[in-house]
């Protein structure tokens, strides 16, 4: 790093040189070309005079893109298309008087834009399927590691480690299948003209509508889509920005419950995430093992959560056919938020793949709780072999009190031995025991875990599996 001006850490430190790349301008070039190119060989196609010469020429200088050179136009003429287009014919000459045919600006700055958001939404849905991929080895191997459930934050009925992994993962299901909806409807602007009525190309095609609905239907095609929005003003619609940053968000909300877990269960002692072997934790407190990751998780995903708003705005405050007050924070938000959406994923991935398990620590902090934990269970199996629920119940409290007394004066935990010394509940100790185990008290939570893993994680990891990060992307910092 170079330099003394403002460097976004997004593209510094955090997100992937494969996002950066989809948002950098040598690639935004790259596609508005591509687009210049399907609108002339379509043209071409339908019967514009446009040579074999002139189309050769843009195709072989698609990738000869000088980006000072285009600065430097810029500084000249005040408008960003224009330069590309000046430049784009100094390259490929014999192109010079048809590229940009009919269109406006937005022909190329529009889709472009939703060819972005397609190529940068693909690669967010790889890095979910490597996630959850991640979780799902560890949620089969931890499905039965007993461990303290909660509510509220205080101790409630016992789960696995497992069980919770398998709840982020379904979190993480349901934003793919929000993502899925929309890459599938994702659809083109297409040849649209200045306000959206194609007067302009309606004038090239001599008033032909038919053929201006194929310029559209094939330049749609050249570019990888099979539909177009139905109608549209100079731009599509700003609410599919909104949209799409919004499932960003979801998936920013999910991974920041993740790693929110993950700090607190560290703090517990269950479990922790990974840590460099000459990694420090802290500057002052040599024996610091923070979990710095989860927390840079919590932060990035914060930042795309408020992003939201942004495009939100920016749809709801479009004038009539267009204003252009949209395009400076546009430029800023939607990159912002896939940029740190990538950010955590590989955050994400990183953590699952090697985050620590402790199970001794999880069977401790389990008979520590016991007192607490084992009433429940207790009361409605004897109940259930015909005893006074409301009898039971007072001497079961009694006995879960006193035991919780002792555990927090530093003595045994001596549940078992006063519910099997009370005649009056006349229930073995062996039973006792088997009733308030771990493996007892965790009910279908194993179970849970292997059906859901077979049932709707399988199947879905063995349809996608050609898109699946099998490891981990290292991290910048």
């Amino acid at each position: 790093m170079t330099g003394d001006g403002y460097q976004n850490p997004l593209i510094t430190r955090y997100a992937s040189p494969e996002m950066s790349e989809i948002f950098g301008p040598r690639r935004r070039a790259r596609i508005w070309r591509e687009l210049w190119l399907a609108l002339a060989e379509a043209e071409r196609e339908l019967g514009l005079q446009i040579s074999d010469s002139a189309i050769k020429a843009m195709r072989n200088h698609l990738d000869d893109i000088d980006l000072d050179r285009i600065a430097e136009i810029e500084a000249e003429l005040r408008h960003e298309v224009m330069a590309h287009i000046r430049h784009f014919g100094e390259v490929a000459p014999e192109a010079r008087g048809v590229i940009h045919l009919g269109a406006t600006s937005a022909f190329v700055m529009d889709n472009a834009d939703l060819i972005q958001h397609r190529e940068a939404l693909r690669l967010i849905r790889r890095r979910i399927l490597g996630l959850i991929a991640a979780l799902r080895d560890r949620a089969a191997q931890n499905r039965d590691v007993a461990c303290v459930g909660y509510t509220h934050l205080q101790p409630a009925q016992p789960t696995t480690i497992g069980k919770r992994m398998a709840l982020w993962i379904q979190d993480l299901l349901l934003d793919l299948e929000s993502l899925e909806s929309r890459l599938a409807n994702l659809r083109f602007r297409g040849a649209r003209g200045a306000t959206g009525t194609e007067a302009s190309f309606l004038t090239l095609f001599q008033g032909d509508g038919a053929k201006v609905d194929r310029l559209n239907a094939q330049v749609a095609e050249k570019m990888g889509f099979d539909r177009l929005y139905d109608v549209s003003a100079q731009t599509y619609p700003r609410k599919v920005d909104a949209s799409l940053i919004g499932t960003l968000s979801e998936v920013a909300q999910s991974l920041s419950k993740l790693a929110n877990d993950v700090r607190l269960l560290q703090n517990f002692g269950e479990l922790a995430e990974p840590f460099g072997e000459a990694q420090v934790g802290s500057s002052a407190m040599p024996h610091k093992r923070n979990p710095m990751r989860c927390e840079r998780i919590g932060a990035l995903a914060r930042h795309v959560i408020t992003l939201t708003q942004n495009p939100a705005f920016t749809a709801a405050v479009q004038w009539l056919e267009r204003t252009l007050d949209d395009s400076a924070n546009k430029r800023i938000a939607v990159p912002e938020a896939y940029l740190a959406a990538d950010s955590i994923l590989l955050l994400a991935h990183n953590v699952a793949s090697g985050l620590e398990v402790y199970p001794d620590v999880c069977a401790r902090r389990l008979a520590e709780q016991l007192p607490y934990l084992a009433a429940e269970p207790f009361l409605l199996y004897a109940s259930a072999r015909s005893g006074d629920r409301q009898e039971l119940h007072e001497r079961i409290r009694r006995h879960a009190i006193a035991a919780a007394e002792r555990v927090r004066e530093g003595q045994p935990n001596d549940l078992v031995d006063r519910l099997a010394e009370d005649s009056e509940i006349g229930i073995e100790r062996g039973e006792i025991e088997k009733i308030i185990s771990p493996e007892a008290m965790v009910g279908r939570a194993p179970e849970q875990v292997d059906r859901f893993l077979a049932e709707r994680v399988d199947p879905i990891l063995a349809r996608h599996e050609a898109e699946i990060d099998e490891t981990p992307p290292g991290l910048k910092v």
